[in-house]
């Protein structure tokens, strides 16, 4: 396992994190079991960083980590999230008031439980969930944020991006509000690549990529006639003909690459290689289920950087979709 510097912070994280969101709920049948399995295998292989989110299961994916930290003696880095609140919708509407999303007495109570149920003293990084430019211009959240740091509850603060705007926190990182981003960045979505992530390689801004798969899609594990059980996040991503034209691409990289001499990577391995090789980028959190997923996932990090003609190829790819509405 390699590690870079975790922005602006003394931490050094692993390359691959671990993504919790799965251990918590909403993507099928999952043994408690086998996420801790998952866990310690991954820690096991040098992964440092774990990043989950009060959302995933209302806490169940934290307590699960809270269980596995009591049993570890290294260093492990463990970020977390809190949602906005009331009403507005999700992601917050540009008529929202901030303080009435992100108030100072919820945060408050909410970072609370967040210690609770990871059973810490102190938040190694605290991740607004979501965010709005509108707030820019008052960022009030994170002043709060700011002084629960000085108060010693949480140690770096982040957001993690929406998905229909990840431009919107380029501003915060210019004004230093902010120790990282978390931001969606894969070899379809490659817009963080304008300007997201040099603004975050100039400022000193930690880079945490999720979805680097694309909900999965990028492993090559789907096919046109893929189907998720009720209750599993990825039955409406990819609702309509979204599985279709989504594997339709997968397929055409997977057989683009085939022609490159000497290349012999799988998808899982070049989807996450796509992600790492960018500068600006700290670690990429996969979602890991299985000690399984944990070994092959971990495993990418000491792989070569992907070759020019590969990564060339790739740009291609880079597919304007904007985000997953209903019926597009």
């Amino acid at each position: 396992m390699n590690y870079r510097k975790f922005g602006s912070t003394e931490f050094k994280a692993s390359e691959i994190g671990f993504g919790a969101w799965a251990i918590g709920g909403s993507w099928g049948a999952q043994d408690d079991g086998d996420s801790v399995k998952a866990l310690h295998t991954a820690l096991d292989t040098g992964v440092n960083f774990i990043d989950t989110a009060a959302g995933y299961g209302n806490g169940h994916s934290e307590r699960l980590i809270g269980k596995v930290l009591k049993e570890r003696s290294e260093e492990i880095f463990v970020a977390t999230k809190t949602p906005v609140t009331g009403d507005g919708g999700w992601p917050p509407s540009p008529h929202c008031e901030v303080c009435a999303r992100y108030p100072e007495s919820y945060l408050r109570e909410n970072i609370e439980e967040r210690l609770r149920c990871l059973g810490v003293e102190t938040i190694d990084l605290l991740q607004l969930h979501t965010w709005t430019r509108a707030w820019n211009k008052n960022p009030e959240a994170l002043e709060i944020l700011h002084t629960l740091k000085q108060e010693g509850k949480i140690r770096a603060i982040g957001i993690s991006t929406p998905e229909h705007d990840q431009n919107c926190v380029v501003d915060l990182m210019r004004r230093g509000l902010i120790d990282s981003v978390q931001v969606i960045y894969n070899i379809f979505e490659q817009e963080p690549a304008a300007e997201l992530l040099p603004v975050a390689h100039e400022t000193g801004t930690a880079v945490i990529v999720r979805v680097a798969f694309d909900e999965g899609v990028l492993t090559g594990k789907y096919n046109a006639d893929t189907t998720f059980p009720d209750g599993d996040f990825r039955q409406n991503y990819f609702s309509g003909d979204r599985i279709a034209r989504a594997t339709a691409r997968v397929d055409a990289i997977r057989e683009e690459l085939e022609s490159v001499q000497g290349f012999d990577l799988t998808m899982a391995q070049t989807a996450l290689r796509f992600v790492l090789d960018h500068p600006a980028v700290s670690t990429v959190i996969p979602g890991i289920r299985t000690s399984e997923q944990a070994l092959q996932n971990t495993a990418v990090s000491d792989l070569s950087n992907l070759p020019e003609e590969v990564m060339m190829k790739l740009r291609n790819y880079n597919w304007r979709r904007a985000f997953w509405y209903d019926g597009k």
